[in-house]
């Protein structure tokens, strides 16, 4: 009985936040794919979420073949001429075909159409971010704090450059800062790297260097993470903290900001991993956003939307990478394309896109060996 309330609790806790948040994701990404091909005349075979045997699907007018499929780690959408899942064009199949045929494939559509139609899946992930942090905006507000110092920890960066309490913080690095959570997002990027803060102090302006140290942290459900901090504290008082609220337009405004927080964050961890600032085992696979996805579903359907949509904003970006295999990798190849006048040649793309999934399996197993070693440790 145990171990069947344990499976239930497991199930209901994880797995199916999990299987909510990932299928909003790929469907919304697949979709881009699907709408701006049918826009460019480009005819679909097949859309579905998911790999491998087909759970369910049904044929539209279109001859399109909607499924869901047993493996929910994806999706695709499969173009007219494309060989398999991961849009490989059948050049054999292709040759027999007639001009109008050929004009309603991938492969033979013009450049523009497949850079867009590519294009289009990350897109939509940046989309659905944005449309989720507007409609949280518009529902909830905002929360912030002035970035007025209450309180400098003893031995911390803040403390050595002689920040003191009642300062106002205007700027880091020249950018200037309007809330303390602006201050906290720019630092916990940047451990022990220098960051010039300029206060206000007494009608007088102040440029204080420091160095944020790197410090590991643990959330409300005992994750650990290492962000760069320098050690101040503001409180309700003196912070005057309160809830902005937003129209709907600013609330797109604000998801738009909301998401590119998300993409330059993501790249200070990149540039900060290449050079050792920080640590490779916070880079997390699916089993980790199995967990988060469990974790948020306790605490509402809101921070289960944030987290499809930080996810989503991810995914985005990933898939943006120049890779072969992923949209970046497709996109890669159509600057080449243009730039030399003539694609590049069947076999050295199929040199290339083994290579791109020879790194992304063995991004797939790092990530998931980071999960094991967290769940274990």
């Amino acid at each position: 009985m145990d171990m069947l309330l344990n499976a239930a609790s497991l199930l209901t806790g994880y797995i199916v936040p999990f299987l909510i948040v990932l299928t909003l994701i790929v469907f919304v990404h697949e979709m881009g794919h699907y709408l701006a091909g049918r826009w460019c005349g480009i005819g679909v075979t097949a859309f579905s979420v998911g790999f491998g045997p087909e759970l369910i699907g049904f044929n539209d007018r279109h001859g399109t073949r909607w499924k869901l499929c047993a493996i929910p780690l994806g999706g695709y959408v499969k173009f007219n001429g494309d060989d398999d899942a991961a849009s490989t064009p059948d050049y054999g199949k292709f040759t027999t075909l007639s001009e109008q045929e050929k004009a309603r494939t991938f492969l033979g559509a013009s450049l523009w159409r497949r850079a867009v139609t590519v294009a289009a899946g990350p897109f939509a992930n940046f989309i659905l971010a944005i449309a989720i942090f507007a409609v949280m905006f518009s529902l909830y507000g905002r929360q912030v704090a002035d970035p007025i110092v209450s309180e400098v920890r003893p031995d911390s960066a803040a403390a050595a450059a002689g920040v003191k309490p009642g300062d106002l913080l205007v700027a880091l690095d020249g950018t200037p800062v309007n809330t303390f959570d602006d201050v906290r997002r720019y630092v916990s990027v940047r451990p022990e790297m220098q960051v010039v803060v300029t206060i206000r102090r007494d009608g007088a302006t102040l440029d204080l260097p420091m160095i944020p140290q790197r410090t590991e942290l643990t959330d409300q459900f005992g994750n650990k993470m290492e962000l760069g901090v320098i050690g101040i504290v503001t409180t309700q008082e003196s912070g005057n903290f309160r809830v902005i609220e937003y129209g709907p337009l600013a609330a797109v405004g604000q998801g738009v900001v909301q998401s590119w927080h998300i993409v330059t964050g993501t790249f200070d961890y990149l540039s900060n991993l290449v050079v050792g600032r920080m640590k490779a085992d916070q880079l997390g696979g699916p089993i980790r956003v199995a967990q988060a996805s469990g974790q948020m579903a306790t605490l509402g359907v809101a921070a289960v939307l944030q987290l499809a949509a930080v996810l989503s904003v991810s995914i985005g970006l990933l898939n943006l990478m120049p890779v072969p295999v992923l949209d970046g990798g497709h996109l890669m190849f159509y600057a080449v394309e243009a730039v030399r006048g003539k694609p590049v040649g069947p076999g050295a793309q199929e040199i290339a896109f083994r290579i791109g999934m020879m790194l992304v399996l063995m991004l797939m197993v790092f990530a998931t060996w980071n999960d094991i070693s967290r769940l274990l440790g």
